[in-house]
């Protein structure tokens, strides 16, 4: 649904200039900037973000409701203000696209993970065939930020999408564009979404850019909105986050908890992990995935035998779920998600952007016969 909106403020070019420059082409964009008479901005707030699953959240870019808070891990609630998964739309025939944009934490990249994808922004637009493709990404320099995340632009009302940042927190987010120009804000959609739950690769490690993890490429490839429920280092089928899951309307859920759990965890977890999910989603599909092999397991013995013991145990409880009458679940093969040359990872472990292409080439045929199932 697209609604059409009343701005809510007009800002003077010297605000925007406040932007942190620290190069030529930065003070070239910031002369640009300051020759527009004026600007206005719309807070993303005042329509919505999609990929945001509860309403009462503690802040409002939050990813789990404030009623979780003491009832899952801390580590959990602590990454659960992380806005991973999360974006905006709108349309526009704007010659530019600037940002007023805030995080809540000043930790803006990880040693094996750029600031674009820690903290950035990421911008999609649809071509004239409807295909979702990529335009630009805004690199923060500071805590805060105000700048252009796109110039040049040329004319004509198109559909845009702003990827939120992965593994920080955003306080503020209001895009601006030259007075004059048409915006017209889309509102999040109805549909059902794919949830996805799991570790720090569904959460976005290590992706260049927020609209690379293979949930954002499948959002976009199967037109579907998806809802990113990855936690860095404490995806593991907690009862809690089944219950939460559970309050989801999904299309279909996703769990892909095993780079987090060893092989006791599995046989421990599972079942009860997926009766709970049950108790309030008895007809929905789900996807159980096996955890990618790590890159050194053809060289090294002791990665091969994590892989190959968590899965074992995930492929017999799996099995007896279907044992059980379960028909809708279903499991992804560990195998498929990463390729046999061994360069698609950052550290051995985590995707790269090339890595979470494979992801979604491997998970979109089976999303695909769950969809349509």
């Amino acid at each position: 649904m697209i609604h059409r909106r009343t701005f809510l403020s007009v800002a003077s070019a010297a605000s925007v200039t406040s932007w942190a420059l620290g190069s030529a082409t930065n003070a070239s964009l910031a002369a640009s900037i300051s020759s527009s008479a004026e600007l206005e901005w719309a807070d993303v707030q005042d329509w919505g973000i999609e990929g945001k699953a509860f309403e009462q959240t503690e802040a409002y870019f939050d990813r789990l409701p404030s009623k979780a808070k003491g009832n899952v891990p801390d580590s959990v609630w602590g990454l659960s203000k992380h806005s991973a998964g999360m974006m905006v739309r709108f349309r526009t025939d704007a010659s530019e696209i600037l940002v007023d944009f805030a995080l809540t934490s000043a930790n803006l990249a990880m040693p094996h993970m750029p600031a674009t994808g820690v903290s950035g922004l990421d911008l999609y637009a649809r071509d004239e065939s409807g295909q979702w493709k990529w335009v630009a990404v805004f690199p923060p320099k500071s805590q805060a930020t105000i700048g252009a995340l796109i110039q040049g632009l040329p004319a004509g009302l198109r559909d845009y999408a702003i990827y939120l940042p992965l593994y920080n927190g955003t306080e503020r987010l209001k895009v601006g564009f030259s007075k004059g120009s048409s915006f017209q804000t889309v509102a999040p959609r109805n549909e059902k979404p794919i949830v996805f739950y799991g570790t720090s690769i569904t959460q976005g490690a290590c992706a260049s850019r927020p609209g690379m993890p293979h949930p954002a490429i499948l959002g976009r490839r199967l037109d579907i909105p998806t809802i990113n429920l990855g936690f860095s280092g404490s995806g593991r089928m907690d009862l809690s986050l089944a219950s939460l899951m559970g309050e989801i309307d999904a299309a279909v859920y996703v769990v892909d908890c095993l780079p987090n759990m060893t092989a006791d965890e599995v046989n421990a977890r599972t079942i009860p992990f997926i009766h709970q999910l049950r108790a309030s989603r008895p007809h929905v599909p789900i996807l159980l995935v096996e955890d990618r092999s790590y890159s050194g397991a053809w060289l090294i013995e002791s990665q091969r035998e994590r892989n190959l013991t968590s899965r074992i145990a995930f492929q017999e409880q799996f099995q007896r779920l279907r044992d059980a009458g379960d028909e809708k679940i279903n499991l992804l093969s560990g195998d498929s998600l990463l390729g046999d040359d061994r360069d698609d990872t950052t550290d051995g472990s985590h995707p790269s952007d090339l890595g979470f292409l494979r992801h979604a080439n491997a998970f979109e045929p089976a999303l695909r016969k769950l969809l349509t199932s």
